[in-house]
């Protein structure tokens, strides 16, 4: 982790990390905001602004082990990528609809949100947890 130096920007990126937890906060309780993506995302801000803030949300019950997971390379669960991809349709059709004007603007609005589906989709999986795949196979 290489905290940056210029003690401005540190405390920007400090602020929009803190932006991101409140999101993904608000993400567990409202079903159409994510909270992987904003959690990921504060993860990286607070790598570059604060290896205090690092270590507490790597460590926080709630949101460490979607920094750790990532981080390790082992990507998202499948529960995880279907409330991202609904989010991310949802979240773009109420923009879409509402929002913009114009059939090209709509269009490349679509495209980047197939976009970031794709690249979450494209992540890889986290296997489910032992213990929770016996229980699912015994239903």
């Amino acid at each position: 982790m290489s905290v940056v130096e210029n003690r401005a920007l540190r405390l920007l990126l400090a602020t929009l990390g803190w932006v991101f937890v409140g999101l993904a906060f608000v993400g567990v309780f409202v079903p159409i905001l994510p909270t992987t993506g904003p959690v990921i995302l504060a993860a990286f801000l607070f790598s570059k602004s604060s290896e205090r803030f690092d270590h507490w949300l790597v460590s926080n019950r709630f949101f460490g082990s979607i920094v750790q997971d990532w981080r390790a390379g082992r990507g998202f669960t499948i529960r995880a990528k279907i409330v991202a991809v609904v989010a991310i349709v949802a979240s773009f059709a109420i923009t879409s609809l509402w929002v913009l004007n114009g059939f090209y603007v709509r269009a490349a609005f679509w495209i980047l949100a197939a976009g970031i589906a794709a690249y979450v989709v494209s992540r890889p999986t986290k296997p489910q947890d032992a213990t929770l795949s016996t229980e699912q196979a015994s239903l």
